[in-house]
């Protein structure tokens, strides 16, 4: 059977064609395929699982001079910004909208580590065909961590689940999301309304309809704001490499593990050390927003310092290609140092 990257060729031939904003609805050339027979990376394989390790997160400091409560956009709720970051903060750490950090190992049966990255990579491509946000795409990956938490997937279901899984995230946060026809016609029809249907009910019930969590992209945006809180313009290349990183973060599964905030935190860290490598990347101002010490970041920041590096993951080209683009102020052709100083990772006293 082909492989799943066949279907993401597709896809891309699909955007050449499409409409600005129109929906693709013409018979494909290739024939698309489901995730049942995948090569095993052992780029992905040797990296993946482990117990997780049990920290204390702290809870940031609450700022009499929050960066957002400075702003003049009503968007950004500048009367309640802390309550809120507060309040998602808490949500963050419930056990029901959190995922099981090893349960590729002690659920799944069939599902292994590299068709999960494959899963995701592929999931990438049909966000950027349809123009979902980018929230819709880390929402979706959350629920489909959470439904493989609780439950046993074969292979051959595992794109279905991806599907319904974007389906539900689209409809949560989209304001003109793509029909179920969309998302069966994304996988050459290989599944039926009804079975995208089915699995969708499956998804919600499974999640008990708790689908309002806070992700890594709910905190890298304020993360971001802080880091630039000293810059007279915003610093769009390092907004651009923020998002990329964090994308990046969503293919390795060692990431599961790690609070959303955290991995928003270690997001920053990278991407100012990618671009100021001589600077401490860490400072007082984003400790105190974040919560976190460079050394709570650092086992974050290796791994998806190792993802940038593609020493890690580095068969998956979704994201990597996405954000070569000059829209992107082509972060994806970024490189950091290929080490990163221990130094760095030490306590901050400025």
């Amino acid at each position: 059977m082909a492989d799943i990257r066949d279907c993401v060729r597709v896809t891309r031939g699909m955007r050449k064609r499409a409409a600005t904003n129109s929906f693709v609805q013409q018979p494909l050339s290739k024939k698309r395929v489901v995730l049942s027979e995948l090569p095993i990376s052992p780029n992905l394989e040797a990296h993946g699982g482990g117990s997780e390790k049990k920290r204390h997160v702290k809870r940031p400091a609450e700022s009499q001079d929050d960066v957002d409560a400075k702003s003049d956009d009503p968007q950004m709720c500048p009367a309640y910004v802390s309550d809120i970051y507060s309040y998602l903060r808490q949500m963050e750490i419930q056990p029901k909208r959190r995922p099981m950090p090893n349960y590729i190992e002690k659920v799944q049966t069939d599902v292994t580590i590299n068709m999960r990255g494959v899963l995701v990579d592929w999931l990438v491509e049909v966000s950027d065909e349809y123009k979902l946000l980018s929230d819709t795409l880390y929402l979706a990956v959350s629920f489909i961590d959470r439904y493989l938490s609780l439950n046993a997937v074969t292979r051959q279901k595992l794109q279905l689940l991806g599907v319904s899984s974007m389906l539900i995230a689209s409809k949560y946060e989209e304001i003109s999301p793509p029909n179920i026809e969309d998302f069966c016609y994304i996988t050459d029809n290989t599944y039926k309304k009804d079975e995208v249907v089915k699995m969708e009910a499956a998804v919600l019930k499974a999640l008990n309809f708790e689908l309002g969590n806070p992700t890594a992209k709910t905190f890298l945006r304020r993360f971001t704001r802080v880091a630039q809180e000293k810059f007279k313009t915003p610093n769009l290349q390092l907004e651009f490499l923020g998002c990329y990183l964090a994308d990046l973060s969503l293919l390795d599964y060692s990431c599961v593990r790690f609070m959303p905030s955290l991995v928003a935190a270690a997001v920053v860290f990278l991407a100012k050390f990618t671009m100021w490598p001589k600077l401490l990347p860490w400072n007082s101002k984003l400790q105190e927003y974040s919560g976190y010490t460079p050394a709570d970041l650092k086992e974050c920041v290796l791994i998806i310092h190792d993802l940038q590096q593609s020493r890690r993951g580095g068969t998956l080209v979704a994201i990597r290609d996405k954000y070569k683009q000059h829209k992107f102020k082509a972060v994806g052709e970024l490189s950091s140092l290929p080490e990163i100083p221990p130094s760095y990772f030490e306590d901050v006293t400025r």
